[in-house]
């Protein structure tokens, strides 16, 4: 007999947790079981009716079955609710590489609150952005789950900091009896990503008879890499833009936007002085005979991209054991130990070439140590006499560098490691819940295909046996020249919770309960630099976070109905913390049942989110966010004015990012008010509004109107300057060009969005047909504002604001209907997921009034595809719909055969050109909302046995 945990947990903060009603093993044989009381996230008190006053989606092992999907990631990404700001794995560039994150009402990952069994986890050691930190849900494990419950509301004043737009509360199986085993196997129809899934659990005792239970989970994964040439027959795939009037990003195809100067298959040398410049092939000598001018000029020499993913490969490898333990009549101990392990193989796809103009150096970035310009040597031009160059003028070298192997790679192992016991019991009329935990994540970065710039072009002008720029150079010089390193860092997490619950009352309404308690945790980070990359030896230093906080709290929550058919319930929590100091937070909810099938509902909490340690710890980190025109190198904006510098002109300048220790928490306010029909026990409806108002949020000084930033420059080296006639001449220009500015974090910033949520659900039963079942959830925003400096911009609808994990967007709706037919040994399910279409603008960086064709140095990549023109019809993202069909079919009472495919009617992603959280330049798709049309149709079958 199969045991299943009930009980939901409690608070996160409290030892809400744990409840004195938790999990119930009930016999199957059972006629009329007990009307059970379960605790659900969003409050400390149990209670029988499932339908709370606060919105709540329940997703069961169940539905995460019916689902199709193998993974927890997938599940939640295509939440309704899910928004801008959420991360996902097909963002190669992201600082949190490898991770995701949930960000519910678009509200970024650092505002929802991931919670495993109702208790904290520890969170990624790498933020998103390098400021927000988040659970990475990629490593919880699909078959331990028993359900998931995602809370709608602001919930700080149960749960504490981060839990401003909603709770995502993954609840593990607590009990198991007898052995399950799951295998599944999955391929997409278009190469790439085969999947394979084992798992199996185990367990024994029963807490009635027995009075415990032990189990044991465990779960292999994994997931082949899907490649962008793969799919790179599909037009927002293949990088080249030309048929439309734009220009092809394909590696080694020249246009103006490289100055047709792009590295390809052969390495070239060209002369910058040479009359015509590069209209002129005698300007040009290619080394390698396979490729020539007209050849090259033609895109002929172009290299297709092997290396860079539209998802990377993964694996998990997942260990769960539970222990419950019945003490006596009224208490039970229950131990769970488990290691989360997730390795991704993330290929950035970035060609490794010779530089192309002079080696200004690198920004070094160690902690304790202010940023610092290093292994600067001059030009990198290549004289007359250079034995490779034959032009008979100095020269720059342009090309791939040989010898590097598969371009630039992250190998990124985690490793989540939790410890947790609770106790809960009966003392003096209370129902008392205690709760312990241990929690740490582990992350291993292994890097490939960094280049020491400095140490190559030492061995490019040895004076004996130099680097060869066509390849087959000693092991030894590329071990210098292309060192691989590897950095580890580690977040952890302890937490310690008390609680008691107990009526304290008659009202006339029902009981008046009252549940209170204290908690503690204590967060540390250690994620240093990669040391390589930190010195500034073979790149720009890399971010770095260190920092400790303990916060301790006392919470409390007081719920009763003062009259029949009402009720009303009021909250709060009280935090302290080592870094900033206190925050209160209260709440109140109500339902009021004014008949049988109606019922109205409503909530208000005040919520926050700590200043965590990559903001007023130790901390830095390199970013960029939008085009600028040099003000002293490009001050007129136009590359052909005589004495500009072409490439100062609408350049991306770096930002060193700067803690500021005075930073006060982001504080919100937020409302719900919803109806619940319930015409029948088989049709239930909701449709509730939310608010949602953050201010004081920490942003960087950089994004605020009117910041000027003081730009640190490099020395003075030759470069490109325009002659004024549509050429350029080499030269020294009278200041270096921009090697970086700084900016500190402030408190500053308001968002409110407002919207309205409708969950749907019908049943039918058709007789000897079978049952049938139907659930619509549809998301609606109506307004989403970001106020700075007094300026505020509506940016429902639009891909604003872009600066924010990866440039989401934000359409105003998104959809999920599932249909159902249960009969006898069969179960089909379709889930149709819809995603709204949405402006390419962003008003949130000034492109409001403009026409979307001119926007292309205010709006993410479009500079990349069409320069400053953008054809008019990519100046909306479509609509997007996919279809995922699942089957299940009971073989035998012990066996079940599975079979899914995802993306049924293969949709193609649509082109999105404004987003940069993609595979980089060569592709054109927004992977946080639209991932399932990249990898398009996919199958797969499973089987399940059970004894």
């Amino acid at each position: 007999m199969q045991c299943k945990m009930k009980s939901l947990p409690l608070a996160v903060v409290g030892a809400l947790t744990v409840l004195a009603v938790p999990a119930m093993a009930q016999d199957a044989t059972a006629n009329q079981p007990a009307v059970q009381r379960v605790v659900v996230t969003g409050s400390l008190i149990s209670r029988a009716d499932k339908e709370t006053p606060a919105p709540v989606q329940v997703l069961t092992a169940e539905d995460l079955a019916k689902s199709g999907h193998t993974s927890v990631a997938e599940v939640l990404s295509s939440l309704s609710a899910n928004g801008q700001g959420t991360l996902g794995t097909g963002f190669a560039g992201a600082f949190a590489n490898g991770a995701a994150g949930v960000s519910l009402r678009g509200l970024t990952v650092g505002l929802t609150l991931v919670l495993i069994d109702g208790h904290r986890m520890a969170p990624y050691p790498l933020s998103d952005d390098a400021q927000r930190q988040f659970v990475d849900i990629t490593s919880i494990p699909f078959d331990a789950v028993e359900r998931i419950e995602v809370l709608k509301d602001g919930a700080s004043d149960i749960y504490g900091s981060d839990a401003v737009a909603g709770v995502v509360n993954v609840i593990l199986k607590k009990t198991y009896k007898g052995t399950s085993v799951k295998a599944d196997v999955g391929n997409s129809q278009h190469g790439g990503g085969k999947t394979h899934k084992v798992g199996i659990i185990s367990g024994f005792g029963d807490l009635v008879e027995d009075g415990y239970n032990a189990f044991v989970s465990a779960e292999f994964r994994h997931a082949d890499a899907i490649k962008v040439y793969q799919r790179d027959s599909q037009f927002w795939a293949s990088g080249d833009w030309r048929a439309l009037g734009g220009v092809s990003q394909q590696r080694g195809v020249p246009s103006a936007l490289n100055s047709f100067l792009a590295p390809g298959s052969s390495p070239f040398f060209y002369n910058p002085t040479g009359t015509g410049g590069v209209k002129n092939p005698a300007n040009f000598q290619f080394l390698d005979p396979s490729c020539n001018y007209d050849k090259y000029m033609a895109g002929g020499c172009w290299v297709r991209d092997t290396v860079s993913n539209l998802q990377p490969e993964s694996q998990n490898v997942n260990l769960l054991a539970g222990f419950t333990k019945k003490l006596g009549e009224d208490w039970t101990l229950a131990v769970k130990a488990s290691q989360f392990r997730r390795t991704g193989i993330n290929a950035r796809g970035l060609p490794t070439t010779f530089s192309a103009s002079s080696f200004t150096g690198n920004t070094a970035l160690i902690p304790g140590q202010g940023p610092n310009i290093v292994n600067i040597y001059g030009s990198t031009v290549f004289p007359a006499t250079y034995p490779l160059n034959k032009l008979g003028a100095p020269a720059r070298l342009y090309g791939q560098i040989p010898d590097i192997g598969p371009d630039r790679t992250q190998d990124n192992t985690s490793t989540a490691q939790r410890l947790a016991v609770d106790l809960t019991g009966s003392w003096m009329g209370w129902d008392i819940g205690a709760a312990g935990g241990l929690t740490k994540v582990e992350v291993k970065d292994r890097y490939s295909g960094y280049v020491n710039r400095y140490a190559l072009y030492q061995a490019l002008n040895r004076a004996t046996n130099p680097f060869n720029p066509l390849g087959g150079n000693s092991p030894a010089d590329m071990a210098v020249i292309s060192p691989r390193f590897v950095n580890v860092t580690e977040s952890k997490l302890q937490f310690a919770e008390l609680h008691g619950t107990r009526e304290l009352m008659q009202l006339p309404g029902g009981p008046l309960s009252i549940a209170t308690g204290l908690s503690w945790t204590h967060k540390d980070l250690n994620a240093p630099p990669a040391s390589l990359l930190s010195q500034g030896v073979v790149g720009n230093g890399s971010a770095y976070a260190f920092g400790k906080e303990t916060d301790t709290a006392a919470f409390a929550e007081l719920a009763g109905s003062p009259v029949k058919n009402l009720e009303t319930s009021v909250s709060a929590r009280y935090d302290h913390y080592d870094t900033y100091g206190n925050s209160f937070t209260p709440g109140a909810k109500f339902k009021w049942t004014a008949t049988p099938m109606l019922s109205i509902r409503g909530t208000f909490a005040k919520g926050f989110r700590a200043p965590n340690a990559a903001e007023v710890g130790t901390a830095s980190a390199f970013f960029s966010f939008h085009g600028i025109d040099d003000p002293i190198l490009c001050k007129d904006g136009n590359p052909k004015t005589a004495g500009n510098v072409p490439s100062a002109c609408g350049y991306t300048p770096t930002f060193v990012q700067l803690t500021t220790k005075d930073l006060q928490p982001e504080t919100s306010k937020s409302y719900t008010l919803g109806a619940i029909l319930e015409p029948s026990r088989d049709i239930n409806a909701s449709l509730d509004y939310y608010k949602i108002d953050v201010r004081n949020q920490i942003n960087t000084a950089s994004g605020l109107p009117g910041f000027v930033p003081s730009y640190v420059r490099n020395q003075p080296f030759p470069v490109d300057i325009a002659d004024g006639k549509g050429g350029t001449v080499q030269g020294i220009p009278s200041v270096g060009t921009i090697a970086y500015a700084t900016s500190g974090y402030v408190n500053a910033g308001r968002t409110m969005t407002t919207g309205a949520e409708l969950d749907l659900r019908a049943r039918h039963r058709f007789g000897d047909l079978g049952t049938g079942r139907a659930e619509l959830v549809l998301t609606h925003m109506i307004s989403y504002q970001i106020t700075n400096a007094g300026t505020t911009v509506e940016l429902a609808g639009t891909h604003g604001p872009a600066v924010i994990g990866g440039d989401t967007g934000s359409p105003k709706n998104r959809a999920n209907l599932t249909l159902g037919w249960d009969r006898g040994p069969m179960s089909l399910t379709a889930t149709v997921n819809w995603v709204d279409s949405y402006s390419a603008l962003d008003p949130a960086q000034g492109a409001a009034a403009m026409d979307c064709s001119h926007a292309a140095s205010v709006v993410g990549n479009r500079n990349y595809f069409f320069g400053s023109v953008t054809p008019p019809q990519f100046c909306r993202i479509s609509s997007f719909a996919t279809t995922d069909l699942n089957l299940s079919y009971k073989l035998s009472p012990n066996l079940t055969l599975r079979g899914s495919i995802l993306n049924l009617f293969d949709k193609q992603p649509p082109i999105d050109v404004a987003t940069y959280g993609n595979s980089g330049a060569l592709t054109a798709y927004n992977a946080s909302l639209h991932q399932s049309g990249a990898v398009g149709r996919f199958f797969s079958m499973g089987l399940n046995y059970q004894f």
